[in-house]
């Protein structure tokens, strides 16, 4: 892994410095964030650090404030603190529905104003808690505080999206032209399924667990918790755009297998699911990790265009259609029948 890292970290920044449209670019050794740290505080696996803001877990000091969404059970809040902030009602309005869409839910919100009083928004619901608000959160006169609350997963995701949003928009919160890189390390291993309700592979299954076969024995002997096992996987971000995703690969193929039965499926499984890797890795394979970093991303951070088909040629469209070759095209039944396929009507 490191081993990825020193090299990424040596070629990168140059190419984007010299023909980036920014010309400042983050030097080595870049920052390591963890994904759970990510996700609490930036409320993203993919943080633009151009922006200043972060989220704060705020469920304690408005859990009882009255305002409904918070008070549900097992609903967790985060607030984004937004200093300097002089724009109009409408401008937070507009941009809370922005967010909305973006995010499947709309944050709740106040501000601070120029007096040091709570105001718009939620405000009604916090005049009794102003003093502990302010000192808790150390709010100062014009600071606009954007509230997101429900489940864990979709309150980070709603501050994720103000911070990205708000950041953007508000003077002074981003330092935009540059190219921002980190590191987002130390990602679940396992987690646990939303529809089976049993412990899965969060992300890549193939990567090695840190800690390798001695950490699975232990999660087996229920000396710990599969859920806090980390994977050596690692995505390299710059400005709120994956570049890549990598691992340090698990070759040995007695580790694969343990792994593998974590999530119910033993030695036969593997062997019928994945004979080609099990098999190759079966001859002493030695230990390795990589990465590959998308070209087509890099063009676009580099041109500073927002949207991968603004530096493809001939893009597809939203609706996945090739205008330019017309595809995809009618297909023949005859075409099918070549291909030993066939279509059935979904009721």
């Amino acid at each position: 892994q490191e081993d990825v890292f020193s090299v990424c970290e040596e070629v990168l920044p140059p190419i984007f410095a010299k023909f980036g449209t920014y010309h400042r670019a983050s030097g080595a050794p870049f920052k390591r964030i963890p994904y759970l740290e990510a996700m609490e505080v930036y409320g993203s696996d993919k943080p633009d650090l151009r922006i200043d803001l972060t989220a704060k877990d705020a469920t304690a000091l408005f859990r009882d404030c009255g305002f409904p969404p918070f008070a549900e059970e097992g609903a967790q809040i985060k607030a984004v603190v937004i200093s300097d902030f002089h724009e109009s009602r409408k401008m937070i309005e507009k941009t809370c529905a922005d967010v909305e869409v973006q995010a499947g839910a709309k944050p709740a919100w106040f501000r601070i104003d120029e007096k040091g009083e709570i105001v718009g928004g939620i405000a009604k619901f916090l005049q009794e808690k102003t003093e502990l608000v302010k000192r808790e959160l150390e709010l100062a006169p014009n600071t606009l505080v954007v509230l997101s609350s429900g489940k864990k997963q979709l309150a980070q995701k709603v501050a994720g999206v103000v911070i990205k949003l708000f950041g953007a928009a508000v003077p002074g919160h981003m330092d935009k032209e540059q190219y921002a890189f980190c590191w987002i390390v130390d990602f679940p291993m396992y987690e646990i399924g939303e529809e089976s309700g049993e412990l899965e592979f969060c992300h890549n299954p193939f990567s090695m667990p840190a800690g390798g076969m001695d950490i699975l024995l232990k999660a087996e002997r229920g000396e710990i918790d599969p859920l806090t096992i980390t994977a050596d996987q690692y995505d390299i971000v710059c400005n709120g755009i994956e570049l890549s995703s990598g691992a340090v690969r698990n070759h040995d193929p007695e580790i694969m297998v343990k792994a593998f039965e974590m999530v119910r499926l033993g030695e036969e499984d593997v062997k019928k699911k994945f004979p080609a890797m099990y098999h190759a890795f079966s001859y002493g394979a030695p230990p390795h990790a990589g990465i590959a970093p998308g070209i087509d991303r890099m063009v676009m951070l580099l041109a500073g265009e927002s949207s991968i088909r603004e530096i493809i040629p001939f893009p597809m469209n939203k609706n996945a259609q090739d205008l330019m070759m017309g595809a995809p095209g009618e297909v023949t039944k005859k075409q099918l029948e070549e291909l030993h396929i066939t279509l059935s009507e979904v009721e």
